[in-house]
């Protein structure tokens, strides 16, 4: 009794690349499989580009975040004391601090004065957001101070401010400029509140990656700050930089501990949490959309395939006549259908992957051909449509695109393997 041949043997390899080699008019890869190859590519391409942009931009985002605005905000409501004096803010800021300061994984605790303001040269008035802060504390901060983007000399901190790149570029100042700031809620007097005006020199423009951050913020020394806000022996809020972002929810309760009972936080999950949740939402509905139409670049396949199995139905029953089994004949139609898959899987991981790695370039080209920015920092938060590769974004979706070739093709295969020989030789 003669042995049963291997699945996926030689022999159906051969046959297989047969059919797939042979020209059009011999019944061969028919206008609809180079359809459904390049649909292929084209979805695969998509979805990788899709999930290296979606990645990147939520990595630049959240870094942007982190590398700019404190991990933990330790703040606290206005209150009344005994002798009936509205207090806001911490006035035992140092030694509240330091004891924040000391909880396992915190790395910095500082306190900080804030205020709005408008900020002018004498010509051009934007609005501003102050941060009186320590200069070495300032320095610390990863996107503004030492090895962040920046012109002018640090060291001079405590000389003058610190602007961001589109305030400096709105107000049209530069480092060395004069600029004058200006509170609503000035010097007190009988009269009321009058304007404070105070002029500073631009020692230092800094760009943190946010371009709502460069437009509005300016950075002032914590004494100056005080005095020019009339907060002399307080502060606002304590800014909290903790080791692992990332876990800030396990941070938030020994941080609150440590900060007494009339304190309240602020993680930076609280303020862009809801904009990551609809990340992650957007996210979801873009991969489901893009597995459709790779679904459909796939459903060509079926077509394809079922024009070459109607063309080839007497070379079918022939070979079922000499030994072929019905395993043996789907697995060679299987291969021709998952050829197409392979191949259209492949093209489009190389283009997506190069699409990715290149995007810089990709949108300097646009923008040159356009004449105008392509992406807008203004709307988009950041500066640059970033792309962030990844292992995993890549695999999952070749074994997306891969599988459902796979899937689609077994359906004509069978057809082709339980075709009855003596029906297709009943003609010829």
């Amino acid at each position: 009794m003669a042995g049963r041949t291997a699945p996926f043997s030689g022999f159906e390899w051969m046959i297989a690349w047969r059919y797939l080699r042979a020209r059009r008019a011999e019944g061969g890869v028919s206008v609809m499989t180079w359809i459904s190859l390049i649909g292929i590519t084209l979805a695969v391409f998509a979805l990788i580009v899709t999930l290296a942009v979606r990645a990147g931009f939520r990595a630049e985002f959240v870094d942007t975040i982190l590398g700019a605005n404190a991990h933990v905000t330790v703040y606290t409501t206005d209150r009344i004391d005994e002798d009936g004096v509205q207090l806001k803010g911490f006035g035992d800021y140092a030694a509240l601090s330091q004891g924040i300061a000391a909880v396992p994984g915190v790395t910095r605790a500082a306190p900080l004065i804030r205020g709005q303001v408008m900020v002018t040269d004498g010509e051009r008035t934007n609005g501003a957001e102050v941060y009186g802060i320590a200069p070495e504390d300032l320095a610390s901060i990863p996107r503004v101070g030492e090895g962040a983007e920046a012109i002018g000399d640090l060291a001079r901190f405590p000389e003058g401010i610190a602007l961001g790149s589109v305030l400096a570029r709105e107000v049209g100042v530069t480092v060395g400029d004069r600029v004058r700031v200006i509170s609503p809620s000035g010097v007190k007097t009988a009269f009321g509140s009058s304007p404070r005006v105070n002029a500073y020199e631009v020692v230092y423009i800094f760009t943190a990656g946010r371009y709502d951050i460069d437009k509005a913020r300016i950075y002032m020394p914590f004494a100056e700050a005080q005095a020019f806000f009339n907060r002399e022996g307080f502060a606002d809020e304590i800014e909290v930089m903790v080791e692992n972002p990332d876990r800030i929810d396990d941070m938030a309760l020994p941080v609150l501990n440590a900060a007494g009972p009339e304190a309240l936080i602020w993680t930076w999950k609280d303020s862009a949490g809801a904009f990551l949740r609809a990340l992650d939402i957007e996210d979801n509905v873009m991969f489901v959309i893009l597995s459709i139409l790779v679904l459909i670049a796939a459903m060509n396949i079926v077509s394809g395939l079922i024009m070459l199995v109607k063309n080839k139905g007497r070379d079918i029953g022939i070979l079922r006549t000499m030994g072929l089994t019905e395993g043996s004949i789907l697995r060679v139609f299987f291969i021709c259908g998952a050829f197409t898959g392979v191949i259209g899987t492949a093209l489009g991981v190389v283009l997506g992957c190069l699409f990715a790695l290149n995007i810089d370039s990709i949108m300097a080209a646009l923008n040159s051909l356009t004449g105008q920015e392509v992406w807008d920092p203004s709307i988009r938060g950041i500066y640059a449509l970033p792309a962030r590769l990844q292992g995993a974004d890549v695999l999952s979706a070749v074994a997306l695109s891969l599988g459902l070739s796979f899937v689609v093709t077994i359906f004509p295969a069978r057809r082709a393997a339980r075709m009855n020989p003596v029906e297709a030789l009943r003609y010829e």
